[in-house]
């Protein structure tokens, strides 16, 4: 009898002992796999963007890059995700109507607006540099300069953005920020130097590429030159990005844009035309143009070619003659006098130009129209004898071949071929056409230009975020792992010992 009694109570311990420790198992389990869901969920990707103002003498273009918070090498890893074009002329157009800087810059603002998060917006750094138009208007007129950034200022700081400023940008800044796009975009700032040799370290940076930038109203070259112990009567612009310190060789050259290279010629060639006549082989057979005197020479680029003329217009006819183009272009660059060890034209020190360049902006546009950015083009006897041949071709036949080019571009293709070629020989560069490559956007969708490198140096000062913090710090996200699957792992022993000794009870009672 009592023995029948001792097992049934034996019985019950056991079962609500398991179903104790079938809840505490239970629990466990869940507080195991919540702690584990939780330290290891996916948290969102932290973003910042950055908004810069390509503001050039011809036009202005707004540039909207993106990059993610937590740096490499303290340095963002920037790219661009959309670029606007402002319909209308360079901002130094704006002296005279203020008022209109609004309107002029209100649409790609707008679509700032659309494509950047609300909630990023007054973390989202703004930026405008004006470029050689600018230049040439605070040379000209420094209050007009001043008030058309004050204008483009005010306007830009009543939008939700973090608003940093309008500025001048220098011609060097110019050329080093589009040496770092192109480097960047083409990997060539993210490979750390693995050697452990001192001198290999020191000239860490030789396999980047040059750039050569050609805008309307300047034009950039900058590169790492081969020898950088020389002692140069300027000094080199500085850099470190990811972890690599770089020492690069930049010079702007104002007035020796394609728009004011242009001016430039025409005013040297007006001492030509003494009846107000001028025969131009830069321009087809058969095209004429006639361009007011005063307008000529109402440039700073131009105003030491003035003189008195005894007529108001020029008449431009064309004769299409590519050696006798280039010729006449040579003669804006002087080469012969020159104080040290090597230099460019107008006595500029440069050393000596090494390794591949990329070419873009102005070069670029000019280069693919005439289709001489393909690889079938493969050598410079090839690319002089396409542009005699185009240069020689009747204008009616060109403007009737391009009839959806605008007219004025489309005159200016022989000058602008041929200049390029000018200027290329004027920088000293030899076999070029193995060495220069021409680009408009790099990996399909960053378009080379210092915008981006001008954005990703800025992100040097931007401090970086830390990852979201994960809920539990490692040592205590351990713990808790060990301590849940200790409880499981005893819960689970002491639940298959009631159970056996459950089932031990049972057969004795029968």
């Amino acid at each position: 009898m009592f023995l029948v009694i001792d097992s049934r109570v034996k019985r019950f311990l056991s079962k609500n002992g398991l179903v104790i420790l079938g809840f505490t198992f239970i629990l466990s389990l869940i507080a195991l796999l919540a702690v584990g869901l939780t330290q290891n969920k996916n948290t969102p990707e932290n973003f910042k963007f950055g908004i810069v103002f390509d503001a050039g003498s011809s036009h202005t273009t707004m540039y909207i890059y993106k990059w993610s918070a937590e740096k490499v090498n303290d340095t963002g890893l920037v790219y661009e995700i959309e670029s606007c074009k402002v319909k209308g002329p360079g901002i130094s157009a704006f002296a005279s109507n203020l008022q209109d800087i609004p309107m002029y810059l209100s649409k790609c603002m707008g679509r700032a607006k659309e494509l950047i998060p609300k909630y990023k917006h007054h973390q989202t750094p703004v930026y405008l540099g004006a470029t050689a138009g600018m230049r040439l208007l605070r040379m000209e007129n420094e209050e007009s300069a001043e008030r058309i950034l004050n204008s483009v200022t005010s306007f830009l700081s009543s939008y939700p953005f973090n608003f940093r400023g309008a500025r001048i940008i220098s011609g060097s800044e110019e050329g080093a920020y589009g040496w770092i796009t192109i480097n960047y975009l083409l990997g060539k700032l993210q490979k750390k130097q693995n050697s452990k040799d001192p001198s290999s370290r020191r000239n860490e940076s030789l396999e980047t590429y040059g750039a050569l930038d050609l805008g309307g109203a300047s034009t950039q070259i900058t590169f790492v030159p081969k020898d950088t112990n020389i002692k140069p009567p300027i000094k080199f612009m500085q850099f470190r990005l990811y972890g690599n310190n770089y020492s690069v060789y930049t010079y702007s050259f104002l007035c020796y844009g394609k728009d004011q290279a242009l001016l430039k010629k025409l005013a040297m060639d007006i001492m030509n035309a003494p009846s107000g006549i001028l025969l131009d082989p830069c321009f087809h057979p058969g095209y004429e143009r006639t361009v007011d005197v005063s307008y000529l020479f109402n440039n700073t680029c131009t105003r030491e070619y003035n003189g008195q003329f005894p007529f108001h217009e020029l008449k431009i006819n064309g004769t299409g003659e590519f050696q006798q183009c280039q010729e006449d272009l040579l003669d804006l660059f002087h080469t012969t006098n020159c104080r040290y060890t090597s230099c460019t034209f107008n006595g500029i020190f440069m050393p000596p130009v090494q390794g591949e360049f990329g070419a873009f902006s102005a070069y670029y546009y000019t280069m693919n129209f005439l289709n001489l950015t393909s690889d079938k083009v493969s050598s410079e006897e090839m690319v002089i004898d396409k542009m005699k041949k185009f240069c020689a071709r009747p204008w009616k036949e060109v403007n009737t071949t391009y009839a959806g080019v605008k007219q004025k571009y489309l005159s200016e293709y022989c000058f602008a071929g041929t200049y390029v070629l000018t200027l290329l020989q004027a920088y000293n560069f030899t076999d070029y056409w193995k060495h220069i490559h021409f680009m408009d956007k790099i990996n399909d969708n960053t378009e080379a230009g210092w915008t981006l490198g001008y954005m990703l140096n800025l992100t040097n000062m931007i401090p970086a975020e830390l990852p979201q913090p994960k809920p539990f710090s490692r040592p205590t996200y351990i713990s808790l792992m060990v301590a849940f699957s200790l409880v499981l792992a005893v819960v689970f022993i002491l639940g298959s010992i009631i159970f056996h000794k459950s089932s031990y009870f049972q057969k004795k009672a029968i």
